[in-house]
């Protein structure tokens, strides 16, 4: 099972390095401490959602597509979301229990997290505040 924040890490690294800066330029770019960045990008550390748009916004990249890529990564290969609980451990569990609906009723989709003020960085203004709301 892949870490959130060992995919989150992968992938700013790769952006980083796609770029070809260092971690010195980023993370003075993004007003945080050398070490520390090296740690999220090794996945030791778990990125506060402040931390993670300041990364973004010095490697001048979307908080939503790093999401959107991460999320992608953590789907894997064949594109379907791991289970969060391994097969062997539903096979007693009826139907309900791990889906939450019985095998007659479809799913009820959760609400998902919405980027508040992106378009104010899309129209290339950055207001420097980034919130999330369900």
């Amino acid at each position: 099972m892949t870490l959130l924040r060992t995919q989150l890490g992968t992938t700013l690294r790769g952006h980083r390095l796609r770029q070809r800066r260092t971690l010195r330029d980023v993370s003075g770019a993004a007003r945080v401490s050398l070490g520390y960045l090296s740690e999220v990008e090794r996945g030791q550390k778990e990125a506060s959602s402040e931390l993670l748009a300041s990364i973004c916004d010095a490697l001048d990249v979307e908080l939503a597509d790093l999401l959107a890529e991460v999320s992608s990564g953590l789907r894997g290969a064949d594109g379907r979301l791991r289970p969060l609980l391994p097969a062997a451990d539903t096979a007693d569990v009826p139907d309900e229990e791990v889906t939450g609906t019985t095998s007659d009723e479809q799913p009820v989709a959760e609400p998902a997290l919405a980027l508040v003020g992106a378009s104010a960085r899309a129209a290339g203004r950055s207001s420097g505040a980034v919130s999330l709301a369900a």
